[in-house]
Protein backbone atom coordinates (compact mmCIF):
# COMPACT_ATOMS: atom_id res chain seq x y z
CA UNK A 1 0.00 0.00 0.00
CA UNK A 2 1.17 3.65 -1.09
CA UNK A 3 2.14 6.11 1.72
CA UNK A 4 -0.38 8.79 0.90
CA UNK A 5 0.31 12.21 1.77
CA UNK A 6 -2.33 15.12 1.09
CA UNK A 7 -2.31 18.99 1.32
CA UNK A 8 -4.70 21.77 0.54
CA UNK A 9 -4.63 24.78 -1.25
CA UNK A 10 -7.03 27.58 -0.65
CA UNK A 11 -7.27 30.70 -2.47
CA UNK A 12 -7.17 33.62 0.27
CA UNK A 13 -6.69 36.53 -2.67
CA UNK A 14 -6.01 36.56 -5.82
CA UNK A 15 -1.98 36.12 -5.83
CA UNK A 16 -1.96 34.62 -2.20
CA UNK A 17 -3.10 31.32 -1.81
CA UNK A 18 -2.42 28.75 1.72
CA UNK A 19 -1.38 25.53 1.54
CA UNK A 20 -2.36 23.54 4.69
CA UNK A 21 -1.82 19.48 5.63
CA UNK A 22 -3.93 17.52 7.72
CA UNK A 23 -1.80 18.49 10.86
CA UNK A 24 -2.20 21.78 10.49
CA UNK A 25 0.91 23.24 9.59
CA UNK A 26 0.53 26.16 6.72
CA UNK A 27 2.60 27.31 4.17
CA UNK A 28 2.24 30.50 2.59
CA UNK A 29 2.09 31.38 -1.19
CA UNK A 30 1.70 34.45 -3.15
CA UNK A 31 2.83 34.94 -6.82
CA UNK A 32 3.38 38.40 -6.50
CA UNK A 33 5.88 40.53 -8.29
CA UNK A 34 9.77 40.47 -6.15
CA UNK A 35 8.95 43.69 -4.45
CA UNK A 36 5.64 43.13 -3.35
CA UNK A 37 6.48 39.51 -2.36
CA UNK A 38 5.34 37.94 1.55
CA UNK A 39 6.07 34.25 0.63
CA UNK A 40 7.42 32.06 -2.14
CA UNK A 41 6.14 31.21 -5.23
CA UNK A 42 4.99 28.03 -5.98
CA UNK A 43 8.31 27.43 -8.42
CA UNK A 44 10.60 28.74 -5.16
CA UNK A 45 8.44 25.78 -3.10
CA UNK A 46 9.51 23.27 -5.24
CA UNK A 47 13.78 24.27 -5.04
CA UNK A 48 13.02 24.50 -1.09
CA UNK A 49 11.66 21.17 -1.29
CA UNK A 50 14.00 20.04 -3.67
CA UNK A 51 16.96 21.66 -1.27
CA UNK A 52 15.08 20.86 2.08
CA UNK A 53 14.42 16.72 1.05
CA UNK A 54 18.18 15.95 0.10
CA UNK A 55 19.54 18.18 3.02
CA UNK A 56 18.19 15.74 5.74
CA UNK A 57 19.30 12.82 4.69
CA UNK A 58 22.79 14.58 3.45
CA UNK A 59 22.94 15.32 7.30
CA UNK A 60 22.37 11.96 8.79
CA UNK A 61 24.73 10.38 6.41
CA UNK A 62 27.55 12.65 7.49
CA UNK A 63 26.62 12.51 11.30
CA UNK A 64 26.68 8.77 11.02
CA UNK A 65 30.17 9.09 10.10
CA UNK A 66 30.61 11.32 13.44
CA UNK A 67 31.72 14.47 11.64
CA UNK A 68 31.22 17.21 13.14
CA UNK A 69 28.84 19.95 11.55
CA UNK A 70 29.47 23.51 12.59
CA UNK A 71 27.35 24.87 9.72
CA UNK A 72 25.45 23.26 6.72
CA UNK A 73 23.31 24.87 4.02
CA UNK A 74 22.34 24.21 0.19
CA UNK A 75 21.99 26.90 -2.27
CA UNK A 76 19.18 26.30 -4.93
CA UNK A 77 19.29 27.63 -8.78
CA UNK A 78 16.94 26.79 -11.18
CA UNK A 79 17.03 28.01 -14.91
CA UNK A 80 13.70 28.23 -16.41
CA UNK A 81 12.20 27.93 -19.81
CA UNK A 82 11.55 31.24 -21.29
CA UNK A 83 7.95 29.81 -22.71
CA UNK A 84 4.50 29.30 -21.23
CA UNK A 85 5.17 26.66 -18.57
CA UNK A 86 7.99 28.11 -17.78
CA UNK A 87 9.46 24.80 -16.20
CA UNK A 88 13.03 24.33 -14.82
CA UNK A 89 15.11 23.08 -17.40
CA UNK A 90 17.87 22.62 -15.31
CA UNK A 91 18.20 22.72 -11.39
CA UNK A 92 21.60 23.31 -9.04
CA UNK A 93 22.43 22.34 -5.85
CA UNK A 94 25.33 23.61 -4.12
CA UNK A 95 25.93 22.06 -0.66
CA UNK A 96 28.30 23.68 1.87
CA UNK A 97 29.63 21.81 4.49
CA UNK A 98 31.59 23.03 7.14
CA UNK A 99 33.16 20.68 9.28
CA UNK A 100 37.05 19.83 11.05
CA UNK A 101 36.76 16.41 10.31
CA UNK A 102 35.04 15.82 7.20
CA UNK A 103 36.44 14.91 3.58
CA UNK A 104 35.70 16.37 0.77
CA UNK A 105 35.39 13.13 -1.11
CA UNK A 106 33.57 11.20 1.47
CA UNK A 107 30.84 14.49 1.61
CA UNK A 108 30.65 14.74 -2.65
CA UNK A 109 29.31 10.28 -2.32
CA UNK A 110 27.01 11.41 0.39
CA UNK A 111 25.43 14.35 -1.52
CA UNK A 112 25.10 12.09 -4.54
CA UNK A 113 23.45 9.10 -2.30
CA UNK A 114 21.30 11.77 -0.48
CA UNK A 115 20.00 13.73 -4.15
CA UNK A 116 20.16 10.38 -6.46
CA UNK A 117 18.48 7.31 -4.32
CA UNK A 118 17.02 9.03 -1.20
CA UNK A 119 15.29 11.85 -2.17
CA UNK A 120 11.71 12.04 -2.88
CA UNK A 121 11.44 15.00 -3.90
CA UNK A 122 14.16 14.59 -6.36
CA UNK A 123 12.53 11.67 -7.50
CA UNK A 124 9.13 13.06 -7.96
CA UNK A 125 10.31 15.30 -10.62
CA UNK A 126 10.16 12.71 -12.71
CA UNK A 127 7.07 11.20 -12.02
CA UNK A 128 3.54 11.07 -13.75
CA UNK A 129 1.26 13.28 -12.49
CA UNK A 130 -2.81 12.96 -13.26
CA UNK A 131 -5.41 15.36 -12.48
CA UNK A 132 -9.54 16.19 -12.32
CA UNK A 133 -11.47 18.94 -12.28
CA UNK A 134 -14.05 18.99 -10.44
CA UNK A 135 -17.04 21.89 -10.04
CA UNK A 136 -19.04 22.29 -6.92
CA UNK A 137 -22.33 24.36 -6.35
CA UNK A 138 -23.18 26.20 -3.72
Amino acid sequence: MANKRNVTVRMKADLEYEARNPQGNVVNIDMYDPEHKHAQSPMDLLLSALGGCASVDAVLMMKKKRREILDFYVEVEGNRNDGVPAFYTDIELKFVLVSPNAKEEEFEKVVALSVDKYCSVASSLKSNISYKAVVQRP
